[in-house]
């Protein structure tokens, strides 16, 4: 992996800038991609509409760091007996191999900063994810499940 972050410095200047993806009802504004750091990170903007989120899943490849801008979120996560709430201010740090889901349980948009480090195809994932919600409908889970796979992100399935 070559550090090209260097070249990366100066994108993105004004706030709320940057290329967009709409991943499952939550907008990703992203001031830099994996592709323009040559894979040591990629780091984006969440917004966060009440109700929307991600589904527990893990990471193989990379770690995922959470600083909240605005509003709150609701993160389960691996080994702890209830979500944990984290409001503006307040920071999540999600290891790789250690499951993890956010969602925001408020009733106003939240605002996320997050890190995915190194960068290994998270923002590719998302790109396909975007392109599976044809007409703006959530995806199938089987559909989700194996994009995911393909970049070493294992999706838990619900609870029976």
């Amino acid at each position: 992996m070559s550090n090209n972050l260097a070249a990366a410095t100066t994108l993105s200047p004004e706030p709320h800038a940057g290329s967009t993806l709409n991943v499952l009802g939550v907008t990703h504004i992203y001031k830099v991609t994996g592709a323009e750091t040559g894979g040591s990170l990629s780091f984006w903007e969440a917004v966060i509409p009440p109700g929307a989120g991600a589904p527990p899943h893990t990471h193989s490849r990379e770690d995922e760091a959470f600083y909240v801008l605005r509003g709150e979120i609701l993160i389960e996560r691996e080994g702890a007996p209830a979500p944990l709430t984290v409001g503006q201010g307040g920071f999540f740090f999600g290891g790789r191999g250690r499951y993890h889901a956010f969602r925001n349980a408020g009733n106003e948009t939240a605002r996320v900063l997050m890190l995915s480090t190194p960068s290994c195809g998270l923002d590719q994932m998302f790109a396909e994810f975007e392109a599976a919600s044809s007409g703006g409908s959530m995806p199938d889970l089987g559909k989700l499940v194996a994009i995911a796979s393909k970049y070493g992100v294992t999706i838990k399935p619900p609870s029976a």
